[in-house]
């Protein structure tokens, strides 16, 4: 299992919300080193750490954990949803065209 990217996905909400190691240190109460080793995956947080992290970047932890879960792809849906219904009907459209290309030009068919 790639638990690595539980660290990428920390870091990459820390950035969204543009929060410091030291600040999300500071409300996890955990040290800044041992965030950035999180976010490097050099270490994999301990259940009461990872609830402190995701607590102090105000996250559901499916999403930090979504790329190693069995149905991420439900979270990630989800989040792709969400981007999606943020923009115009035109932009959306060209999108589903990009992904229908995608998948027609997959190695394995599906429609």
């Amino acid at each position: 299992m790639k638990l690595d990217v539980v660290g990428k996905n920390i870091r990459k909400y820390r950035l969204l919300k543009s929060v410091s190691q030291e600040k999300l240190a500071e409300r996890a109460d955990l040290t800044p080193n041992y965030i950035g080793m999180i976010e490097r995956g050099e270490k994999t947080p301990s259940l009461q750490s990872f609830i402190k992290i995701v607590n102090a970047l105000e996250v559901s932890a499916d999403v930090i954990l979504c790329d190693v879960l069995k149905d991420g792809y439900t979270v990630k849906d989800s989040l792709l949803h969400e981007k999606l219904s943020k923009i115009s009907d035109e932009d959306r459209i060209k999108i589903y065209d990009v992904i229908d290309t995608m998948i027609s030009h997959s190695k394995r068919k599906f429609l």
